[in-house]
């Protein structure tokens, strides 16, 4: 008897089951569940981190900030590093041969196979905590792997705290990201507190001695020549195919034969200077003598790490040397590496949005594509519910959804999966679980985040956080101007007293804790 043809057989299989089904459903009985689809990067995570006892946020969080969990095919950041988890072969670290010893994987596998890489992240990090003798415990408390998060990063002292503090923002802020395949990966928001040890005065403080807005962390001295052969009249824009923090390791390598003047972070447009202006960069080859050069945090293949924090803060930087160097403001004269005379380079890519950047170089545009309106700012917060619809649900959705609680689409609509999201929100921040938006939950929501030291004078997102939360907190307004002036102060003082905090209107360890729990 002849086989019967494959098709016909999968045809007749695919016809019984929607028969099953009709009958299923003419009989009254629900029809099964379609399955749920494949979560390979998120049991990456789950299976690492049972096996090396590393909490899975952190883990997820390290590798955010290293590659925005993207693998990248296996090729190598700048810095020689792999995968998402970036696992790095330079002579000043090996974390991906290390890998390799603690897990028995190749590191062939470790370069490409995305969960071996998570794997080999995972073993790194216990190791470094091992060394540093933390015992279980420790271990299950998030706040105490900070000196190890700063080793992971391969560099030392303020640059590592550099890196680990980045890391620990994602924690506070949460996040929610869509990785290949259409996977979403989430780090839900909560307070830290991290115990950083020898590292807590190990800051980078310095502000640049030619661009006061930045920071000052010089590159190693054989990465560039002191003084210049040419006259400045460009300059060029780069992408550092790494970490901020990573890049800025990597100039201090004295055997990397590279750097930049200045690295802009992508989350929030942090500048650090690296080289004086005065003196010759290693970015662009021929034009090194007669440009001044700016990296940026990311990949150039991927859009999500040109953000509108780092388009304005390197526009504002380019217009600076614009202006310092009489360097005109056009197309001529503020190039891309791949645009600079004799380079191999493809940075920054097609992704890069030259037309909103030189609009804000010039001054003629916002930048962005967005609105200024933020979605977030109202005179007051009214309760939210089940059922309950418009800007403030929608406001309620954006606040959870970036800090990695699952509320389904951010439509205005108050329905189940949101009610979900701040049920589990609630539960995280030591409020009651009732799923309800109130005073205190609003409270919470505002001002999640990080918990800098805020006083009169001060400015910055994490001030409107303040203001807002101090709006919600007190029902009263609090102009969000992301200025801590004296109406602020006022605000912050009434909060503290009413609080039973000591009102002395400076925003510290205290007040965040009282804000982010809603008191």
């Amino acid at each position: 008897m002849p086989l019967r043809p494959a098709g016909h057989t999968a045809g007749r299989t695919a016809v019984l089951a929607a028969l099953a089904v009709t009958a299923l459903v003419a009989a009254g009985q629900p029809a099964p569940a379609a399955p749920a689809p494949p979560q390979p990067m998120n049991q990456a995570f789950d299976r690492a981190a049972e096996k090396f006892g590393v909490p899975r946020d952190l883990l997820a969080a390290v590798g955010y900030g290293e590659s925005h969990l993207d693998g990248h095919a296996g090729r190598p950041s700048q810095a020689n590093g792999y995968g998402v988890m970036h696992l790095v072969s330079n002579p000043a670290d090996r974390s991906l041969e290390k890998a390799a010893a603690l897990t028995g994987r190749t590191t062939a596998d470790l370069r490409r196979d995305t969960g071996a890489n998570i794997l080999g992240g995972a073993a790194v990090l216990r190791s470094h905590a091992d060394a540093l003798g933390l015992d279980g415990a420790e271990r299950r408390d998030i706040d105490a792997w900070y000196p190890a998060v700063a080793r992971y990063s391969g560099a030392r002292g303020p640059v590592a705290a550099l890196y680990a503090d980045t890391v620990y923002t994602f924690l506070a802020e949460g996040l929610r990201t869509t990785v290949a395949g259409g996977e979403r990966v989430s780090v839900h928001s909560r307070p830290v507190s991290p115990e950083k040890g020898d590292l807590a005065t190990a800051q980078v403080s310095t502000p640049s001695p030619d661009y006061p807005p930045a920071l000052w962390v010089p590159a190693a001295s054989a990465n560039y020549a002191t003084g210049r052969t040419a006259t400045v009249g460009k300059v060029v824009i780069h992408v550092t195919q790494g970490s901020y923090a990573g890049t800025i390791s990597w100039f201090q390598n004295a055997t990397s034969k590279v750097s930049s003047h200045y690295v802009v972070r992508s989350s929030d447009g942090q500048i650090t200077q690296m080289v004086r202006d005065k003196d010759t960069a290693y970015h662009a080859k021929s034009a090194n003598a007669s440009s001044l050069g700016i990296e940026h945090e990311g990949f150039v293949d991927d859009p999500s790490w040109f953000t509108d924090s780092m388009y304005r803060s390197s526009a504002a930087l380019t217009a600076h040397l614009c202006d310092r160097y009489g360097i005109p403001k056009d197309r001529t004269h503020v190039i891309g590496h791949s645009e600079a005379p004799g380079n191999d380079h493809t940075d920054p890519g097609a992704n890069w949005d030259w037309t909103a950047y030189m609009r804000l170089v010039t001054g003629t545009g916002t930048g962005g594509g967005g609105s200024e309106s933020d979605g977030l700012t109202f005179g007051s917060y009214a309760t939210q519910q089940q059922g309950a619809a418009g800007t403030q649900v929608r406001a309620v959705q954006q606040l959870l959804d970036r800090q990695g609680y699952e509320v389904g689409a951010v439509d205005g609509v108050f329905g189940p999966a949101t009610r979900s999201a701040v049920e589990a929100f609630q539960t995280a921040r030591g409020l009651a679980a009732d799923g309800t938006v109130g005073p205190r939950t609003w409270t919470a929501l505002l001002s999640a985040g990080t918990t800098p030291v805020l006083a009169e004078g001060g400015t910055g997102e994490a001030v409107k956080r303040v203001q807002r939360a101090l709006t919600a907190a007190l029902g009263s307004t609090v102009a969000v101007d992301g200025t801590f002036g004296s109406a602020t102060d006022t605000a912050v003082r009434a909060y503290q007293r009413t609080r039973g905090l000591a009102a002395d209107g400076i925003v510290g360890a205290g007040t965040w804790a009282a804000l982010q729990t809603g008191r």
